[in-house]
């Protein structure tokens, strides 16, 4: 079977925004209008195509993001769907990896978010092009031009204006497109489908005209020959500025800015017609850089069928028909099922079984795949989020992802041996899916601990477990990752030194220990010259310390930023071994973390709270109770919104707290920003309760 469509018509984009932007009802109205889906799903009533866990058709937001296929005006798009909540941000940063382009989702009347400013960051980083859909322009409050500022503001975007609303809130009628300068009116009955061109309503001419200046002249600045022909007084056509937009997405010069309502279904067409016309294909990305797996030395991957295949496993799911499925996007090549493949991040031999196109959830098997595709396979044995499969005979390494530390920690026992057994394989499933979520046993009571990005991530992760695993447990109240560090330099000289009859244990050494740069976390140098401690006892000597590491000083949390330099040491000929020098470099780290001024860190998380002005005072004194620090607060439309950076152990069950004083009139987000060290009052407190 040849490709269906050339790679050049291909377009890999991501649907991204806050949660409640209309991300997934704008995801549904595309696969609507693309054929894909026979009758509209809508979020309200959790329905939606895209939302295929049981836990997100109850709560109504998106957690995992489900690939699909379909198809505008004979071009191929693969669209990823990602999570707008702020403890799935992980799940965003993987979908963007493997995007060519995007779609920021904002609300009318919320305007830039912080969600969505996190995952405009995170497109920055991945240097995503995007362009923006201003959304939900028929709610109360809803201001386009609002929304357009917000993105200088809040994002340092720089956005240019594609269409302009015609009317807001219940009389938004349509769009002025101001490529083609007319009016498009959507015919209500026709659930959207059917639009007209009109000309542009006589009150809305000056405004059309100021913003058509404004998309003109900051497109011809992509082509000197356009620049020099509008200067004479020649304006570029439809077709040329349509070109020009296209140079400044793919540069990322500036973003263009769109309008509508999915739930009402104004806005949608237009937005696939700019996502094929604005949006750049795989080609147009050009060539992905990796590692060559033998020689590693930089090398590069082309988006073509002849280069040698390579792909990037970005997401792991448990399916109940198929099993683990593996979401990949192919960077070069083809690959055919049954075909065997290197997992050159692992170097394991892997063979391609089923391969799948993904829609929503129902799937269709497919026998090969070319450059450009995502595609979801079925029966691989052991690859995880952020692995390169490909061709053994030209393996590479494509870039790895990287994940953040978890920051709360739960208890969870199960209540039978069956519900035993059963936690063991759903957790190693769950571990594997999401590589935000970790999971270990304390050594101490013999727990087992589940850590995650937040309250909601951790809820939705046990509500997993009981859900699809059936397995019955109890949980433990939420737990704040603590990590410990020191907070100077200092010279260990430990000897160990052990005789009961027959071999003895000896072994000595000398280190110097001092705080490293903030999240380096820990390293280990090795200065030894002359053999004082011999090549084959450094590793017992690295094995000590990383057990200290992972338990430190103060209240058994894992050390963090700690440099450990080996300069000399001591041995014996006969009674020397690499266990020896393992007790000793324990016992010397744990003197040595004692001595250098062992602190607590704790996270501290970014807040804000968007509230109604009644009752600031009140929100503002509360954030102060939990040891919070106001950053700032700012109006948006008739709201204050109050930053503040809090420690995440005063923020446990605050979504209850700031409810019932605002009458659930107020609501709040958060993430982790950073680890601070703890006021030694509160260190007093944490170490009587862990020591």
């Amino acid at each position: 079977m040849a490709r269906s469509h050339p790679i050049e018509r291909y377009r890999n984009f991501g649907i991204m925004a806050h949660i409640d932007a209309g991300k997934t009802t704008t995801t549904e109205r595309i696969l609507y209008y693309t054929g894909k889906s026979h009758k509209i799903g809508e979020v309200h009533d959790g329905a939606a195509t895209m939302d295929w866990m049981t836990q997100e058709q109850e709560r109504g937001i998106t957690i995992t993001s489900a690939a699909t296929t379909c198809f505008w005006q004979d071009n191929r798009l693969n669209i990823i769907d990602t999570p707008g909540h702020v403890d799935f941000t992980i799940e965003v940063e993987r979908s963007l990896r493997v995007l060519d382009g995007a779609v920021c989702v904002l609300d009318g009347n919320q305007g830039v978010e912080p969600q969505t400013e996190t995952v405009w960051r995170q497109a920055d980083k991945y240097d995503v092009p995007r362009i923006v859909f201003v959304n939900k322009m028929d709610k109360i409050g809803a201001d386009f031009y609002r929304c357009v500022q917000d993105i200088i503001d809040r994002v340092a975007g720089k956005p240019v204006c594609l269409q302009i609303p015609i009317g807001s809130e219940s009389d938004f009628a349509g769009v002025i497109d101001l490529i083609k300068m007319k009016a498009i009116v959507w015919n209500g009955e026709a659930l959207g489908a059917s639009f007209e061109e009109k000309d542009i309503p006589a009150d809305l001419a000056d405004k059309a005209a100021e913003y058509r200046n404004k998309l003109v002249e900051a497109a011809v600045e992509m082509d000197d020959a356009a620049m020099e022909a509008y200067l004479e007084g020649t304006e570029p056509d439809a077709a040329t500025l349509r070109k020009l937009v296209r140079t400044a997405v793919q540069r990322r010069a500036f973003h263009p800015v769109l309008c509508g309502s999915a739930f009402k279904n104004k806005g949608v067409q237009p937005l696939l017609d700019a996502v094929v016309d604005f949006l750049p294909s795989p080609v147009d990305r050009g060539a992905v850089e990796g590692i060559d797996f033998k020689t590693e030395e930089p090398t590069v991957r082309n988006p073509t069928d002849e280069d040698p295949f390579a792909m990037l496993a970005f997401k792991i799911m448990d399916d109940p028909f198929v099993g683990t499925i593996t979401f990949c996007r192919i960077y070069s090549g083809k690959v055919e099922a049954g075909q065997g493949v290197i997992n050159s991040t692992r170097d394991k031999k892997e063979r391609v079984g089923r391969m799948l196109l993904m829609h929503a959830n129902n799937r269709e098997d497919i026998k090969e795949a070319y450059a450009g595709d995502i595609v979801a396979l079925a029966g691989l044995k052991d690859v995880r989020t952020g692995d390169t499969l490909c061709d053994p005979t030209h393996a590479v390494i494509l870039e790895r992802m990287e994940f953040p530390e978890p920051v709360i920690t739960i208890a969870i026992e199960p209540k039978s041996k069956a519900d035993q057994e059963k936690l063991g394989l759903a957790l190693s499933k769950l571990a594997n899916e999401d590589p935000s979520f970790r999971v270990s046993t304390d050594q101490e009571s013999g727990q087992t601990i589940l850590k995650g990005m937040g309250e909601l991530h951790l809820d939705i992760k046990v509500d997993i477990l009981k859900r699809t695993y059936k397995v019955d447990a109890n949980i433990g109240a939420p737990q704040v990752a603590y990590r410990e560090t020191i907070t100077k330099k200092v010279d260990i000289d430990y000897t160990h030194k052990k005789q009961t009859g027959g071999t003895g244990q000896f072994a000595r050494v000398k280190f110097t220990v001092e705080p490293n740069e903030t999240g380096k976390g820990f390293e280990f140098e090795s200065k030894i010259v002359g053999g004082a401690v011999p090549k084959e006892y450094i590793p017992g000597v690295e094995k000590g310390l990383q057990s200290v590491i992972s338990s430190g000083v103060l209240a058994g949390f894992p050390v963090v930023d700690v440099k450990v330099s080996l300069i000399d040491g001591a041995f014996h000929e006969v009674d020397s071994s690499a266990l020896a020098f393992e007790i000793a470099s324990r016992a010397g780290l744990r003197e040595g973390l004692q001595k250098a001024g062992s602190v607590l860190l704790e996270p501290i998380m970014k807040v804000e709270v968007v509230t109604p002005e009644d009752y600031t005072g009140s929100v503002i004194g509360d954030l102060n109770s939990r040891r919070g620090q106001i950053q700032g607060q700012d109006m948006r439309g008739n709201a204050v919104v109050i930053n503040a950076m809090v420690p995440l152990a005063n923020m446990f069950g605050y979504v209850n707290q700031l409810r019932s004083f605002s009458q659930g009139r107020a609501n709040y987000t958060m993430q982790f920003d950073h680890y601070e060290q703890v006021p030694s009052a509160v260190a007093a407190e944490v170490q009587a309760k862990y020591a």
